[in-house]
């Protein structure tokens, strides 16, 4: 196969695996990645996953590549207070949670950081469209919910001031019977005691 033909079949793909290629051309040569890549056609973002180099890369594209590069995982954390506009900083990673372990993969267009949630608690996102091609992302309230559960050192009123968090507007949008309902399936009498914390403080910061 010659790279113009592997770009041509795989156009629609922002991110695309040996897997990928094989469907095209079962006896293709894996070689012949390292030669595309030695050459500057394709980037390696971790081992069997590849993007073309002259791909457009947007917010979307690049939570559609973490979607896929490390599945099943859905965008989470920090990356989704910033997709919210609740957190005044830019993020350093791409974070997503997995039912995988947990995992980070440095890449040349950034780092995609994935922290385990068991698979009971793989719920609560929103599938959202790119070119036809669908992302998940958590929505406000789990996403709240998901960072205090894996970080459960952060409980005092100074981890809170320090996260900087857009009170007012979380609560101008959230849906607090969601936020009650989602926490319920959780079952942490802990977990329960440091959201209800930190909302009371949020309150107040409005």
């Amino acid at each position: 196969m010659q790279y113009n033909e592997l770009q041509k079949q795989l156009k629609d793909f922002l991110i695309f695996s040996l897997t990928d290629i094989r469907k095209i051309e079962p006896a293709f040569h894996r070689p012949r990645l390292n030669e595309w890549q030695s050459k500057g056609y394709i980037k390696k973002l971790r081992r069997g996953y590849y993007m073309f180099s002259d791909a457009a890369l947007d917010e979307k594209a690049l939570f559609l590549i973490a979607n896929r590069l490390y599945a099943p995982s859905y965008i989470s954390f920090e990356m989704a207070f910033a997709h919210y506009g609740l957190i005044p900083e830019s993020v350093y990673g791409i974070t997503s949670a997995t039912a995988q372990k947990t995992n980070n993969f440095k890449t040349p267009i950034g780092e995609f950081i994935y922290r385990h949630l068991k698979p009971s608690l793989m719920f609560g996102y929103r599938m959202i469209d790119r070119g036809g091609q669908n992302f998940k992302i958590a929505e406000m309230e789990k996403a709240l919910l998901d960072y205090f559960y894996i970080n459960p050192r952060i409980r005092s009123e100074a981890d809170f001031f320090e996260l900087r968090f857009k009170s007012e507007d979380f609560f101008a949008k959230a849906d607090m019977a969601k936020l009650d309902n989602y926490l319920a399936v959780f079952g942490s009498a802990a977990l329960n005691q440091r959201v209800g914390k930190f909302l009371k403080f949020a309150k107040r910061q409005k």
